[in-house]
């Protein structure tokens, strides 16, 4: 047994002469994350396709048996458009959460947390706080709370502050749905690039912030490197399904009432056309049947706010409900453009063109959810573990205003170079 040990840190020394190295590690660590989205956007392209045709043959049951009028048009066009839309990306977001898994249980999180030690002093940080900014690739709210690792109450503060700028799950299915629509021949390119973004936000906000408000020597950073194991389908399939749980746990909460509550503002105070096949011919044509609803008055309202950022009204309505959850951005548009084509995700791509939106603009919009407030949970979970408000209205008010400039910038930059 001491022998099998012996040779697993022999091999494992030897794998890392390479992974760790200190000029190939972060250009290999980079790489693996490019492969990461690549497998996330072209394995999970089949299974969601399935799970269109899936969702339309559930609406064409519930058309066939509801009768035309209220009911029928809340449960295609609120319910099962707005769940529908978000439900058909979880094969993507289960194969990231697997490429997350197979990082961990392999040993790799540790070696990316050593890799980046040198990256984090530069905002006076150390590796350790890294590995809860990986996580929030997942859930911000776990990798929040993961923060409490730190023994610095500032690295503390520091890494919570930045944290919310690395790309949670729940703002994947909008770079899948607008990356798919506007740059289908290189979505998973730009995919990475909102990730990697993300990471390079978090890395300039935070030198800011600790040169601002955390002034003082970093810690610093100790970490033994565990031998690299060979990860077992069980615990994979384990750890991938407990964080899927929750995603599911979602559909038939917060996004079910959100898909609800933002059919009732689409169909009121005016009655909106119903979903029949008389009219379903017409349902893409700009959305005209929102005409005078309580959605359009909320989203021409808005819109003076967003229009330097190309996002019309329909936008900045789906902005505003991922306040509550970043999920219910993608459910707002399969509600307010009430997919009904037997492609769902197609039908909701054609609408989005439809209505004026532009490469420059879906990359402005991409951004701006990239970077804009957390979602309520993550906003509470910054209050809990801060102990202060003053750092969570902090946090609110820094990432809205960044995500605004940030957003201006790549949409004007990319009209300018005719993206």
């Amino acid at each position: 047994q001491k022998t099998g040990r012996r040779n697993r840190r022999d091999i494992s020394r030897r794998i890392d002469k390479i992974l760790t190295n200190r000029i190939l590690g972060i250009p290999i660590f980079i790489l693996f994350m490019w492969g990461m989205f690549q497998i996330t956007f072209t394995l999970g392209a089949y299974p969601m396709e399935w799970l269109n045709a899936g969702v339309w043959h559930l609406g064409q049951v519930a058309s066939l048996l509801v009768p035309s009028g209220i009911l029928h048009d809340l449960l295609v066009d609120g319910i099962i458009s707005g769940i529908g839309g978000v439900v058909i990306f979880l094969p993507n977001i289960m194969i990231l959460f697997l490429c997350i898994a197979i990082f961990e249980d392999t040993g790799y999180m540790a070696r990316a947390a050593f890799l980046m030690d040198r990256v984090m002093h530069l905002i006076g940080l150390h590796g350790k706080s890294f590995i809860p900014m990986l996580m929030g690739f997942g859930c911000n709210v776990p990798a929040i709370m993961a923060t409490r690792t730190l023994e610095s109450q500032n690295d503390r503060i520091l890494t919570i502050l930045i944290n919310p700028l690395m790309s949670c799950s729940a703002r994947l299915p909008v770079y899948l749905l607008l990356a798919g629509t506007f740059f289908a021949e290189s979505a998973s390119n730009v995919i990475f690039a909102m990730y990697f973004t993300g990471v390079i936000l978090a890395i300039l906000m935070g030198r800011l912030f600790k040169h601002i408000f955390f002034k003082g020597e970093s810690a610093p950073f100790v970490m033994e490197l565990p031998p690299y194991r060979n990860p077992t389908i069980r615990n994979l399939l384990i750890h991938m399904w407990e964080r899927s749980k929750f995603f599911l746990k979602k559909m038939g909460g917060i996004i079910l009432a959100g898909s609800v509550i933002v059919w009732v503002l689409s169909s009121f105070p005016q009655g909106i056309t119903s979903s029949t096949p008389e009219t379903t011919g017409n349902r893409y044509e700009g959305s005209d049947n929102l005409e005078d609803s309580y959605i359009e008055r909320m989203g021409k309202f808005l819109a003076p706010v967003f229009a330097p950022l190309g996002i019309d009204w329909r936008g900045s309505v789906a902005i505003i409900t991922g306040l509550v959850a970043k999920e219910l951005v993608v459910s707002t548009m399969g509600v307010i453009y009430a997919a009904e084509d037997e492609d769902e995700t197609e039908a909701l791509k054609t609408a989005l063109t439809r209505s004026g939106m532009t490469r420059a603009s879906a990359l402005s919009f991409m951004v701006f959810v990239l970077i804009y407030m957390p979602c309520i949970a993550t906003i509470s979970t910054i209050r809990r573990e801060t102990n202060s408000w003053k750092w969570t209205i902090f946090s609110i008010g820094y990432s809205t205003s960044l995500a605004w400039i940030t957003a201006f910038v790549v949409y004007h930059g990319a009209k300018t170079i005719g993206i």
